[in-house]
């Protein structure tokens, strides 16, 4: 407890010192954390990254061994193991289809990126929105004291008004860097998914060679 108390010593002197657009960025600090937590659970609880056994299925496929692929894909924890088996339920499947039941999958695991994006956009404007009405402070202080104009209170009132500036970047900077590293690992996943299901749909180990009885006849056309 007191350990806690000793690190919100300083958040709540920052706090009281920049007023309430400083406390309002706080909150958005918690919230884009919040998020960024919750997202980080969800990648690890829908497998996202661990596709071995996938790959392992797929391959199997793409060698004409159903019963090793259908083995594989039983061992794997990915979430794109719907949409796998789906592709691998009949040759009739549509590949807009398949992308479109991908697309689902991915649209969740998206979710509360819209939100960090906002956070790593505003978080800077709104601390240079406080860094504007800390100047205004500042100015309307000096143009108080008349004649008796003291530099500290121009120089306190602008160290004052730029520590809102510092906040938002605080905020924004590792959102941002959060929210690229979460965007690039989807679209690793997208490409993942669609090699997957094109190679289903188009094995390389399914050739269809000439039957017996269909061999003369095209002798005959050539002869």
């Amino acid at each position: 407890m007191e350990t806690i108390l000793s690190l919100a010593a300083p958040l709540r002197q920052i706090a009281q010192t920049g007023g309430p657009v400083v406390v309002i960025l706080m909150g958005v600090a918690v919230l884009a954390v919040a998020v960024a937590i919750y997202k980080a659970w969800q990648f690890q609880r829908a497998g996202v990254g661990r596709h071995t056994a996938l790959s392992e299925a797929v391959s199997a496929w793409d060698r004409g061994d159903r019963g090793a692929a259908q083995a594989a894909l039983g061992r794997s924890t990915s979430y794109l193991v719907p949409v796998v088996r789906m592709a691998m339920s009949g040759p009739d499947q549509e590949v807009a289809r398949l992308q479109a039941e991908a697309e689902a999958e991915f649209a969740q695991l998206e979710t509360g990126f819209r939100l960090l994006d906002s956070v790593a956009q505003l978080a800077p404007l709104l601390g240079l929105f406080g860094t504007v009405l800390g100047m205004i402070e500042a100015f309307q202080a000096l143009q108080a004291a008349g004649s008796q104009v003291d530099p500290s209170i121009l120089a306190g009132g602008i160290w004052v008004a730029l520590l809102t500036t510092a906040v938002g970047l605080v905020v924004a900077m590792p959102t941002a860097l959060i929210l690229s590293w979460f965007e690039q690992r989807m679209e690793a996943e997208r490409v993942i998914a669609d090699k997957a299901l094109l190679t289903i749909l188009h094995p390389t180990g399914a050739g269809v060679m000439p039957q017996p009885d269909t061999a003369p006849d095209a002798m005959a056309l050539h002869g």
